[in-house]
């Protein structure tokens, strides 16, 4: 009998746990909900939430629908959005104090009110403890932060500074506000999983997989109390789901099937999607398909503390061993638009850096063994334009057009030159072309990407492993989970990405994207990156910026020292400096439409930026079951 009743119980026990999975795996209503693509990949960490202490996975939909910023930088139109701020920061005559404003009426998905408290405890927290996102940054310029009311905040900096509210101006990182009476609570705000996450935004966690592969949320029942909600009303989906499917053939099966509303697509893949689903299309409708000004440089960034990415020669030796044409053919189908400065392809940043940039690019020399050689290619856009036509693409005919969508040029393909600067830094070469290092071990790279296919970190990493390879050095593209970690500790030789960081692109300032190569950011390997992945520094840079922290943030001059940056960067080339970050986006139709596009580019088009939450209240449903 009591065997019967154990059985019982245990058949009852397996029941409910079943029932109770069946209940948790339930879908909510697709034509409720928009499902996107996570661009950085599966997950390694899917239960932690707290991005101030390391990476995430943070575009897993935390900053795109819970956590906010006092300030959003959009791209497309230009502006700088109050999103937790009220109002634009407030300087006094010198730059030596900030004020901010707050949101009143904002309030945490948990019920408590936001205010004046969050800001200066999230900050203060950062400051006391190392290892904490901008630990460094605010320990060197804040003196003091106070509140003066429940919605307002000042900081005393040690130095003028007229850019400081910077480092809460959101473009994809930056300060983000955290919930105080969320985090007194916990023991080491370091190893703190956050989780659920507490935020403003208008979605809340509801569920996730613990494989790292999907994410979904739910608009808050009080969306009105966010700032979203108080811009521009309230988002059209009840649901947003993150979900990694694979690779593009996946993803684009997936939107086929009108499982995937948004995804990052190949350009291969982006086709097969377009001729299977009469309901998809890319962010153009025709030829280039893709979004190509955007304000990211992608390419690949060099571990200049490892040898032999340590000398500037070495360096400038592997670009001249690239062909960017072919680079463009392989991975992109020709759609970018070139960037060889460290500064993106942006309408605004051609006129006031490349149009003024172009003479010096082509009169640029480099010296070898007594002879100058002039490396730049601006004729390269061109070439591209032709390419495109014998693909049977339509492009424009007048110069200023091709230069707008495929960029003002790049290095010529030398490998001559390379191969002269290798040899004169001690490096040989085998009768089988293969390069040995000055020690006379064989040369071999590794480049470190993201997983994600359809990513640049991806693409470029294998399209520039390979002619590496032509080129006679053992070079291998490797793929990996771990690459935000392995980069912020420097383990790593060569890891495909940006070489440089991202301006925000709204206004013509900089300082953004060149101002992560001060020297006082330089931390050497095995400590927590602070500046930019390259750890590259030169110190006649930091007087530059210098003068720019002591400029009002519009003023002209500024052009001009962003300059005298960009030059040293040419110089010393951290990087591979290729083309702004060319986005296919399958964007697909059935359930919603009027997503941004290049017909109706009323925003930031993408959904792994923070700006992705001000997308949602203008997207329209299709009504479609």
């Amino acid at each position: 009998m009591r065997l019967k009743s154990t059985v019982f119980v245990v058949i009852a026990t397996v029941l409910s746990l079943c029932l109770s999975s069946l209940v948790m795996a339930v879908e909510p209503p697709r034509n409720e909900t928009l499902i996107v693509d996570i661009l950085t990949g599966k997950v390694g960490n899917p239960g932690n939430f707290n991005f101030w202490a390391t990476w995430v996975g943070n575009d897993k939909g935390l900053q795109q629908l819970v956590i906010d910023p006092l300030w959003m930088a959009d791209y497309v139109t230009g502006e700088i959005i109050n999103v937790l701020a009220s109002e634009n920061p407030i300087y006094n005559e010198d730059f030596t104090q900030m004020t901010v404003n707050l949101r009143e009426g904002v309030y945490w998905n948990d019920g408590v009110e936001f205010t004046a408290d969050d800001v200066v405890y999230t900050v203060t927290l950062s400051m006391e403890t190392p290892g904490f996102g901008y630990h460094t940054q605010f320990n060197q310029n804040i003196a003091q932060v106070n509140k003066t009311g429940p919605y307002t905040v000042v900081f005393d900096l040690k130095e003028p500074n007229s850019r400081f509210h910077y480092q809460f101006l959101d473009r994809w990182g930056a300060c983000r506000i955290l919930p105080k009476h969320i985090f007194e609570t916990a023991e080491d705000p370091l190893s703190f999983q956050f989780n659920p996450p507490v935020g403003t935004g208008p979605y809340t966690l509801v569920e996730y997989d613990l494989g790292g592969y999907w994410f979904l949320y739910e608009l808050r029942e009080d969306w009105d109390r966010t700032a979203t909600g108080m811009l521009y009303g309230k988002p059209a989906p009840n649901y947003v789901k993150f979900i990694h499917y694979g690779d593009a053939s996946k993803k684009a099966m997936a939107q086929i099937s009108h499982e995937l509303d948004m995804a990052d697509l190949t350009p291969e893949s982006l086709q097969v999607v377009l001729s299977r689903n009469e309901y998809a299309r890319g962010f153009y409708e025709d030829f280039p398909w893709a979004e190509l000004l955007h304000p990211a440089v992608t390419g690949a960034a060099f571990n200049t503390l490892v040898e032999p990415f340590d000398n500037p020669e070495v360096r400038w030796a592997l670009n001249l061993a690239l062909d960017a044409k072919n680079l463009a053919l392989t991975a992109y189908d020709g759609a970018v638009a070139f960037s060889p400065a460290y500064i993106p392809a942006l309408l605004p940043y051609y006129e006031y850096y490349y149009e003024e940039l172009q003479p010096y690019l082509e009169d640029y020399t480099i010296e070898i063994d007594g002879e100058q050689y002039k490396p730049y290619n601006a004729n390269l856009p061109f070439e591209m334009a032709e390419e495109a036509r014998q693909r049977g693409y339509s492009v424009p005919e007048t110069e200023k057009e091709i230069r707008e969508m495929f960029g003002y040029g790049w290095w010529s393909h030398s490998p001559e030159l390379a191969e002269k600067l290798l040899l004169k830094n001690g490096f040989t070469r085998g009768r089988d072309g293969k390069w040995f290092l000055p020690d006379g071990t064989p040369w071999k790279i590794e480049i470190v990407s993201l997983t994600t296919s359809t990513n640049p970190s991806f693409k470029w990493a294998f399209a520039i492993a390979n002619q590496w390879a032509q080129f006679g050095i053992d070079c291998e593209a490797v793929p990996t989970e771990q690459v935000e970690s392995l980069t912020e500790n420097g383990d790593y030789q060569v890891v495909g990405g940006q070489p440089a960081a991202e301006p925000f692109g709204a206004g013509i300032d900089l300082y953004r994207g060149i101002n992560v190569f001060k020297s006082a950011y330089f931390k050497p390997l095995g400590e927590k990156l602070v500046g930019h992945q390259s750890r590259w520094f030169h110190e006649e840079i930091d007087v530059f910026i210098e003068k720019m922290e002591n400029n009002d943030y519009n003023d002209p001059e500024n052009i001009e020292l962003g300059m005298e940056v960009i030059k040293r960067l040419i110089d010393g080339q951290p990087g591979v400096s290729l083309a702004s970050f060319p986005g296919f986006m399958g964007l697909d139709t059935y359930y919603w439409t009027n997503y941004p596009s290049g017909e109706n580019p009323y925003g930031v088009p993408w959904y792994h930026w923070p700006n992705f939450k001000f997308m949602l209240p203008f997207l329209e449903p299709t009504g479609r079951e």
